[in-house]
């Protein structure tokens, strides 16, 4: 049972965006489109999974003086991976997310995962957990992209789905944060 926990935490429970509120720079600048969403929260799932495996293979043979910065070799490494798939395969959105792929080295979903848990608990747990965490950071990430397309460009993955006027702000940086506080509320609200 507890592994489950692993897997669901992230979903629900702890979620990173909708709970703990971490990761807040991607989560406000990389989520104009569904599309946007999903590629930075894929791109974060891929970097959680792949260090916190490593992590905590390695853990006990890391010096407490140099953990951090070992963790962040780590998850570097990881991150640079993803950048030049993204870059060789997915040229559209990796010019539109730009900047943002090289930051999830210092993203704190992925590091506080590192330092919380993978360096306390085995390779297959830690999977599991940065699954969890990953699709709970992904599902936040898409659902915001598609809520600010769909108010400010009426529609959702490029499919119009309303015709006429969109709300203009919601596409812009202050739609951002309307619309996750929105999502925030509903969320704990369903939750409880």
């Amino acid at each position: 049972m507890s592994r489950l926990n692993n897997l669901t935490r992230g979903l629900i429970h702890e979620n990173p965006i909708f709970v703990i509120v971490l990761g807040m720079c991607p989560t406000l600048a990389t989520t104009s489109s569904a599309l946007n969403g999903l590629g930075m929260g894929m791109a974060t799932l891929f970097v959680l999974m792949g260090s916190n495996v490593v992590i905590s293979l390695i853990a006990r043979f890391i010096p407490d003086k140099v953990r951090i910065p070992s963790y962040i070799v780590v998850i570097a490494t990881f991150v640079t991976i993803i950048d030049l798939l993204m870059q060789a395969y997915t040229q559209s959105l990796y010019e539109t997310l730009g900047l943002f792929i090289p930051l999830i080295v210092v993203n704190c979903i992925v590091l506080g995962r590192a330092e919380a848990f993978a360096n306390k608990n085995g390779a297959f747990d830690s999977l599991l957990d940065a699954l969890g965490m990953g699709l709970g950071f992904t599902l936040a990430l898409t659902l915001l992209g598609a809520v600010r397309e769909l108010l400010g460009a009426g529609s959702v993955f490029g499919l119009q789905l309303v015709q006429g006027d969109a709300i203009l702000v919601f596409v812009l940086a202050p739609g951002a944060f309307i619309a996750l506080a929105y999502l925030i509320a509903i969320f704990n609200r369903i939750k409880r």
